[in-house]
């Protein structure tokens, strides 16, 4: 059974970080391109940042940055997102997925999700 289960979320002051993990169970992250994902209320869901099935190419939306690092550990089937300097405007639900990522060039960007995580709640508050 493919899975995916997040961790990591809470609540945080503005400045501070966070360290979300996303477990894979199931199925081998080897060979999928994976990505983070987050919905703030009202608002539609979006990519945040995503890496290459091979893992050499990243994308990260412009809002985030400079402050989040998407990484993987395939020896423990986990990949990861590191978010530093953390703003109101970053609160969200979190989700983590395998996703469909594709070039425009030399460029690489998220695509669409294809298995899910059940989501993780960053907020960020003083």
């Amino acid at each position: 059974q493919v899975q995916l289960v997040e961790s990591g979320g809470g609540l945080v002051q503005p400045g501070g970080s966070l360290r979300l993990s996303c477990a894979a169970s199931g199925f081998s992250l080897d060979g999928y391109a994976i990505g983070w994902f987050r919905q703030a209320p009202g608002k539609e869901r979006e990519g945040v940042s995503c890496i290459s099935r091979s893992g050499i190419s990243t994308y990260y939306a412009d809002s985030v940055k400079g402050r989040f690092t998407i990484s993987r550990d395939l020896a423990k089937n986990t990949f990861y997102l590191q978010m530093n300097n953390l703003t109101p405007a970053d609160t969200a639900i979190y989700y983590c997925a395998t996703q469909k990522g594709h070039y425009s060039g030399s460029l690489y960007y998220c695509g669409g999700g294809d298995s899910w995580g059940q989501g993780t709640q960053v907020t960020v508050s003083s």
